[in-house]
C-alpha cells in the first residue's frame, strides 16, 4: 500500500516568489507609486488612469481619457492623501493628470 500525502500549501512557494519578485523591482519612486496605485485609488480609477513619471514629488498619470484627466485633476488632492496613507506623507506633491494620445483616424492604404 502506497502512502498518500496530504497537499502542500502553496503559501510557502507563493510568499517566497513575491518576496523574490519585490526584491527585483527598481527601487524608483515610481515603481513604488505603480506599486501601491491601485490598492490607494480603488479599481476603477486604476483601470483607466496609470501613474507614468515621477520626479521630485510630482507624479504624472496618462489616463484613457481627458475626461478622466480632468476628473482626476479635480480629486487630486483627496488621491495624494491616499498615496500619502501608502507612501508616507510628502512623497507624493502633485499629481499632472493628462490623457493617452488618441487613436489615428487614418486608415493604412
Amino acid at each position: 500500500m502506497r502512502h498518500r500525502f496530504a497537499p502542500r500549501r502553496a503559501g510557502g512557494a507563493a510568499g517566497a516568489v513575491g518576496q523574490l519578485v519585490r526584491g527585483l523591482q527598481p527601487a524608483s519612486s515610481l515603481a513604488e507609486v505603480q506599486r501601491v496605485w491601485p490598492g490607494a485609488v480603488g479599481p476603477a480609477l486604476a483601470a483607466r488612469a496609470t501613474p507614468t513619471a515621477a520626479r521630485d514629488g510630482i507624479v504624472s498619470v496618462t489616463c484613457e481619457s481627458a475626461v478622466w484627466a480632468h476628473e482626476l485633476t479635480l480629486m487630486s488632492g483627496e488621491l495624494i492623501g491616499l498615496l500619502d496613507l501608502q507612501l508616507g506623507v510628502g512623497t507624493v506633491r502633485e499629481l499632472r493628470c493628462g490623457a493617452a494620445p488618441g487613436r489615428s483616424w487614418v486608415r493604412p492604404t
